[in-house]
């Protein structure tokens, strides 16, 4: 496969794949890149900072992200663009460059979704502990159609909500072990008594 060109968004935050993620955009070089994305119905790389700031000079993004797809965008404030964007396939930047006005943009190539796995009885409580967050909160913290028995959702959506640092999230993200992940998180939950220890 031939690498893509995306541009990217450093942030101090980690998107998942199918996972929901608001964005206020007031600079002027993320607006225009949100422009294009919109004209060419394309989607943008969200990677979290290694180094630097959201504002000011280009920040080092890590090596791996997640492609956004706006879903919608508003501007009900002038100069301040609302969007609510969907985590598509994970990617890894391959090459990347600065432009003059501090946009970043990268050769990336994309990770493959892993393959659909049933939850293992042993991690049955993250599903339900997923469950019901969602039947506390309501339906729009996840986007449709949730997935409760799939460890890839399921791992992804509990390494959103879970307050863990976000260096962990981002090696969440990384790994390509669905059981593996969901390994880590129940391990968590143990620890804070939110899941029933399965050994």
């Amino acid at each position: 496969m031939r690498p893509l060109n995306v541009p990217i968004f450093p942030l101090n935050t980690v998107l998942f794949p199918g996972g929901l993620l608001p964005l206020r955009v007031f600079e002027a070089r993320y607006m225009d890149m949100t422009r294009d994305c919109l004209k060419r119905d394309e989607p943008f790389g969200v990677c979290l900072i290694r180094e630097g700031a959201e504002v000011g000079a280009p920040a080092v993004p890590e090596g791996i992200g997640c492609l956004a797809k706006i879903l919608e965008w508003d501007m009900q404030q002038q100069g301040i663009l609302n969007l609510k964007t969907h985590g598509g396939q994970r990617f890894r930047i391959l090459e990347q460059r600065t432009s003059t006005q501090g946009l970043t943009s990268a050769d990336v190539e994309l990770i493959p979704p892993e393959t659909r796995t049933d939850i293992p009885a042993e991690f049955a409580s993250c599903a339900r502990l997923l469950e019901m967050v969602v039947a506390d909160k309501g339906r729009p913290i996840f986007a449709e159609p949730h997935a409760f028995n799939d460890a890839s959702w399921v791992g992804y959506r509990l390494a959103e909500i879970l307050p863990v640092p976000l260096i962990a999230k981002q090696k969440l993200l990384e790994l390509t072990d669905s059981l593996g992940r969901l390994s880590i998180l129940q391990r968590f939950l143990e620890s804070r008594g939110l899941a029933e220890k399965t050994s």
